[in-house]
Order: structure tokens, then sequence, then C-alpha cells
């Protein structure tokens, strides 16, 4: 165990492997460039927007939540397309699951949103 990197020093390889996964997201994955480009809006949007602390929070949250479960759907794509180019009922079933958490997961961001500016705007 004398190799085992501890500390700050795992802390910033861990944060190299992070960033070098969000650029292969970035350069490999539209779908990923599109919901972040979303993101960043919606982040803006919700600062801009006269809502409180909380509510702003819940925007937020629910915006970068959709990238986190893009990201996840990525590596199982990846990760599928990696076992070969064959098609096998269990890999198209993995990559579907994949989908359907990143729409299930649209679905309530868009649910969340209206939820809080809907009242406002009736």
């Amino acid at each position: 165990m004398a190799n085992q990197v501890t500390g700050l020093t795992r802390i910033i390889k861990a944060a190299g492997y992070s960033l070098k996964g969000l650029t292969a997201a970035w350069k490999h994955e539209a779908a990923f460039r599109e919901e972040a480009i979303v993101v960043l809006v919606a982040i803006l949007l919700a600062f801009w927007l006269d809502v409180s602390t909380t509510e702003r929070i819940l925007l937020i949250g629910v915006a970068l939540l959709v990238v986190v479960v893009e990201l996840l759907n990525s590596a199982i794509e990846a990760a599928i397309d990696r076992i070969g180019p064959e098609i096998h009922p269990l890999s198209g079933r993995a990559k579907d699951m994949g989908s359907a958490a990143v729409f299930i997961t649209l679905i309530f961001a868009v649910f969340t949103w209206l939820a809080i500016l809907l009242p406002r705007w009736l």
C-alpha cells in the first residue's frame, strides 16, 4: 500500500480525472453539449428571476441533475460500446435504461421549473 495516493494529491488527481471526463463528454457527446448549454442558460435565468433562495437552489439543482444523469448515461453507453459492436439485447437494454433515466430527469426538471414559475405567471 506504499503507492496509495492520499490527501491533497488524491484530491488533485480526482479533480483532473473529473475534468478529463467533462472534456470527453463535451468532445464526444452531442446530447451533453446541448444539455450543458441549456443548463448554463437555466442557471443564468435562475439568478435573474425573482425567486426565493430555496426556489433558486431547486431550479439550479434540477438543471444540474440533468447533466449528471446525462454523464452517467454517456458512461454506460461508452462501456457498452467498449465491449463490442455486435448487437446484444442486454446491451440495448442498458442503453435504453440510461436514456430513460435522462428522459425522466428532463421531465422532472421541466415539472420543477413550471411548478415554481407558473404560479407567478397566472
